[in-house]
């Protein structure tokens, strides 16, 4: 567990993804998408249907947000991370595809903790009701699959600095898990 905030850049890379440790600090820059439950359903139906995704899913970081209408002069509204658990029912299938790293809150599925472990990618959490706050990390936002899912369309974002803990590693170490236990005692 690193004691100061590590830089990482995204899209990741494996010797990134292999190198972080559950506990982890690290602020994230780069290009990452975002999308929620009508999202993944749809990602998943075209994999399942042996056609492409309208966007490139390996090396990427998806960030499960539904943002607020952007304010004026700002790239987007709040964006404050939705919990997790609802896409694991998706998450193994699009780890195996390439997913390199997903941005939520909350717990994850066995399933989905195996597929990062099997495939190699990382869970960063989020602090839940920072919408405001992790907005101010995302200099620039554009939809770039399905629109008509509104909040819940997937877009292409910029970011700087988003701050997140690495909550599951690729060795399976679960913040979730060892993080209520270190207090118990």
């Amino acid at each position: 567990m690193s004691a100061q905030p590590r830089k990482i850049f995204a899209p990741l890379d494996s010797i990134v993804v292999n190198s972080l440790r559950a506990g982890d600090v690290a602020l994230l820059s780069g290009i990452i998408i975002t999308g929620r439950d009508a999202a993944h359903k749809r990602m998943v139906d075209l994999i399942e249907a042996g056609e492409p995704l309208p966007f490139q899913i390996e090396g990427e970081v998806i960030y499960y947000v539904g943002p607020t209408p952007a304010p004026p002069g700002r790239p987007i509204g709040a964006a404050g991370p939705t919990t997790s658990y609802r896409m694991d029912h998706y998450a193994p299938l699009l780890i195996e595809k390439g997913l390199k790293g997903m941005i939520g809150k909350g717990q994850r599925s066995k399933e989905v903790k195996s597929a990062m472990m099997k495939w190699g990618a990382v869970y960063f959490a989020a602090i839940g009701g920072t919408g405001a706050l992790m907005s101010r990390c995302v200099k620039e936002a554009e939809v770039i699959a399905w629109e008509e899912l509104g909040p819940e369309a997937v877009r292409r974002l910029v970011v700087e600095n988003m701050p997140l803990i690495v909550a599951t590693d690729v060795l399976g170490n679960d913040l979730y898990s060892t993080g209520p236990a270190q207090y118990r005692t």
